[in-house]
């Protein structure tokens, strides 16, 4: 009873407070604004909620919306998913707006880092989206370059790959392949900061050539620590003449996904084959995540030119061959 009797108190001190402040305008009239659409995520909390209100200038005031869900008790009944508001609408209509289950529902699609165009094809296809459409829009980057200045130092038969940053997206029924494909690029362009592209250019490469070497680290482990032990690994090499002998890029002509490919796999004539050519491959074998960029950028420094990856995911380090073999007749054979 005591408790009840103290909520009650406060209540009517905040309202109080809202009649003093002239809240009640708040309330009862509207914000003067168009028809709009505003997108409640999942897991958004009321205080998150309120500020996306308030920058899009839909609330006048985010304490008194607060409070009006507190109220009603109702802070847990805004629904998730994109709500189209009607105009001038009063924040007593908007909450009962963004209680209500909106027609046009929203849904998450998760990229995970190291996926490549093929896998997030498969990814959409299970997500109402096609994946043959998308592989098809996303087979030259010519379509993408003029909006999006970072696929410039790409070669002219380029893909997108490299370039869909893998994230959690929010799609709805309106939603087609292409402006799920400009989300991700939207997103790498935001991910991309200046201060990553000013070191690009001091260490006079471009982007292409960072992304290649950040999806091969990326699908080499998945740890950031070895991320950068192994960028460093590869540059070395690299710089000293040595072939970069990556299972990964195997794995990306095989498909097969294997800790240890077969002798056969290595022997395989694709440009991709980092066994049997010099340098990178032609192009990024996967869509890295920030990290792995952020690895071959700024690698850490070791005295290592050979590493393996056991089954059981650690990552074993050789200074040199003899102790390369010693490594995979202990861990691997």
């Amino acid at each position: 009873m005591l408790q009840k009797l103290k909520i009650f108190f406060w209540s009517i001190i905040l309202v109080i407070v809202l009649l003093g402040t002239g809240a009640v305008y708040l309330l009862l009239s509207g914000n003067n604004q168009p028809v709009a659409t505003f997108v409640v995520k999942n897991g958004q909390g009321v205080n998150e909620i309120s500020k996306n209100l308030y920058d899009q200038k839909l609330i006048k005031n985010k304490f008194v919306f607060e409070t009006w869900l507190w109220l009603l008790k109702s802070e847990n009944r805004v629904v998730a998913g994109i709500h189209d508001l009607p105009a001038d609408v009063s924040i007593f209509q908007l909450t009962r707006n963004l209680m209500r289950l909106p027609s046009n529902t929203q849904a998450s699609i998760l990229i995970p880092e190291g996926y490549d165009r093929n896998m997030i094809a498969k990814v959409l296809d299970k997500n109402g989206l096609s994946g043959q459409d998308f592989l098809s829009a996303t087979e030259d980057k010519k379509d993408w370059q003029e909006k999006y200045s970072f696929l410039s130092d790409a070669p002219k038969n380029a893909t997108l790959e490299g370039y869909l940053f893998p994230d959690t997206y929010f799609t709805d029924r309106y939603t087609t392949v292409d402006d799920f494909i400009k989300k991700t690029l939207s997103n790498f362009d935001k991910k991309l900061t200046a201060e990553l592209r000013a070191e690009i250019k001091r260490q006079n490469k471009s982007i292409y050539e960072v992304l290649i070497l950040a999806s091969i680290i990326e699908r080499e482990v998945p740890d950031d620590h070895d991320k950068k032990m192994i960028a460093d690994i590869f540059i070395k090499r690299m710089r000293d003449g040595m072939r970069l002998e990556s299972d990964a890029t195997i794995n990306f002509i095989t498909g097969k996904g294997v800790t240890q490919p077969t002798y056969a796999d290595l022997e395989l004539d694709s440009p991709y084959n980092t066994y049997r050519n010099d340098g990178l491959p032609p192009g990024p074998i996967a869509n890295p995540g920030i990290a792995s960029i952020e690895a071959a950028l700024y690698p850490t420094s070791n005295n290592y030119y050979f590493f393996l990856t056991t089954k059981e995911g650690e990552v074993i380090y050789g200074r040199n061959y003899e102790e390369h073999l010693q490594n995979k007749a202990k861990h691997l054979d």
